[in-house]
């Protein structure tokens, strides 16, 4: 079974899953590279540090440090890290940067998926998870609306109900690719390694 999971939240990463394996992820060296996040700038032209360190004064250190700590939906919006509050910047002042922040942020998902499914020859799954995946229909929306081409295809219905941490389905009947929303459960996961390690 071919599965993407797309963890969304303040760090955000996708991974493709092939039989149980990870085969490719967006996480490089760092958590910097990959998607658009809450202040991370994802994946960028490395000659883009030199030139901000000519071009503002600043150190390797600092570009590193405006990289992780002052981009992603923060530096696009000017406003805000949070996307709930991105979304409703948009939608009652229609503030510009707040859409442009959206918009990018959906289209690195996209684009990911796209290049994930390439590499798997399809996938039999894309799961929603993390704060932003579990909790924002309207996110999920935009992402899998620009992904019809690929056969995938949202029940709208369905995904209006996951709001909260409820997990399930929101794919339509027609949908090549099934589209799940699962809360993370990151501590259990931590929980369970311990006891591997201190057990063997």
């Amino acid at each position: 079974m071919n599965i993407i999971t797309l963890h969304l939240g303040n760090g955000c990463s996708i991974a493709a899953i092939k039989g149980g394996n990870s085969v490719e992820t967006s996480m490089g060296f760092t958590p910097l590279e990959g998607l658009v996040m809450g202040t991370r700038s994802g994946d960028i032209d490395p000659a883009i540090i030199e030139f901000i360190c000519e071009k503002e004064g600043l150190t390797v250190q600092e570009v590193e440090s405006l990289l992780n700590k002052q981009s992603g939906l923060l530096g696009i919006s000017g406003l805000t890290n949070d996307m709930r509050e991105l979304i409703a910047e948009a939608d009652e002042s229609s503030d510009r940067r707040a859409r442009l922040a959206i918009e990018i942020f959906c289209y690195r998902i996209q684009k990911y998926i796209g290049a994930y499914m390439a590499a798997m020859n399809g996938a039999d799954a894309v799961v929603f998870s993390g704060g932003i995946g579990e909790n924002s229909p309207v996110i999920r929306s935009i992402v899998c609306n620009a992904l019809s081409w690929l056969g995938i295809a949202i029940d709208e219905t369905l995904n209006a109900q996951f709001t909260s941490g409820n997990e399930g389905v929101i794919s339509s009947n027609d949908s090549r690719s099934k589209l799940w929303v699962i809360p993370t459960n990151e501590e259990l996961l931590i929980a369970r390694d311990a006891v591997r390690l201190i057990t063997r």
